[in-house]
């Protein structure tokens, strides 16, 4: 892939950096689309990240970037418009800039997710859930599985009041779903995800006790490098199924693409 003056520059930022995919799913697309583009990973850490974003507004060669953890929330705040995606969410995993500079939000992390469990097979209505986490993933899939209606959703984090903010939202969206904050422990749950950040480095601690994990239960983990997780890589010595990261990106790619103006099909 050549860069040239002409390049368009495409960016996922986050903090850590090192694990995110984006690069290399978008490089091959604009080489098969015969764009003249490139994306690349912009490490920006949170206290620098609305400097980051003004200066970004300034770049015209810049046509807009992914947005991953921990800057889902606070980039929501950073865009001049965010689609119905974002905007429930008040998170953003996405961001066009236009010509003038304005920046235009989206979210599609939840849709990722359940397309993701769909193409993978799982069908989410009328699971029971686990789910480890309360981020800008953790709500985004919260939402998601509650209009794919499983049947009820147990949030657990080493926070718990960002767990009762979670299910108080999924509450006030969702009349009526079963969703309750609960402990880190597997039990009878039919899917057990871990929307955390721990397992991206390898002395990170387990985010569940896998030893009550049953065969029955799917196991599913959103980190996407390494794609087998030392929680993933138990779950399935214990003889349960597993559901990697990578699922979630690949399924909602093209709705990424789209957001950024990438012209595919």
């Amino acid at each position: 892939m050549a860069i040239s003056g002409k390049t368009a520059v495409y960016g996922i930022i986050a903090d850590p950096i090192g694990h995110v995919r984006g690069p290399t799913i978008f490089n091959p697309l604009f080489e098969k689309l015969g764009m003249d583009a490139a994306m690349v990973p912009f490490h920006v850490g949170a206290a620098s990240l609305s400097r980051a974003v003004a200066g970004f507004r300034a770049v015209e060669s810049l046509k807009g970037w992914l947005v991953t953890n921990p800057h889902k929330f606070a980039m929501f705040h950073l865009c001049d418009q965010v689609d119905a995606s974002g905007t429930r969410l008040q998170a953003v995993n996405v961001v066009r800039r236009e010509a003038d500079g304005r920046l235009i939000g989206g979210n599609y992390d939840g849709a990722g997710f359940v397309n993701g469990l769909r193409h993978d097979g799982i069908e989410p209505k009328g699971l029971d859930v686990l789910m480890l986490g309360a981020g800008g993933a953790a709500y985004a899939i919260a939402f998601a599985l509650a209009e794919a209606g499983v049947r009820r959703l147990t949030i657990a984090n080493r926070t718990r009041e960002n767990a009762e903010r979670l299910a108080a939202a999924t509450r006030r969206f969702f009349a009526g779903f079963a969703v309750e904050v609960g402990e880190a422990a597997a039990s009878s749950q039919d899917v057990v995800i871990n929307t955390t950040s721990a397992g991206l480095k390898p002395e990170d601690p387990l985010p569940l006790d896998t030893s009550g994990l049953k065969q029955t239960t799917t196991v599913v983990d959103i980190i996407m490098n390494p794609e087998m997780t030392k929680l993933l890589t138990l779950a399935k010595e214990r003889g349960c199924r597993i559901h990697l990261g990578r699922h979630m990106l690949d399924s909602q790619f093209p709705l990424l693409a789209r957001h950024l103006g990438v012209p595919i099909s």
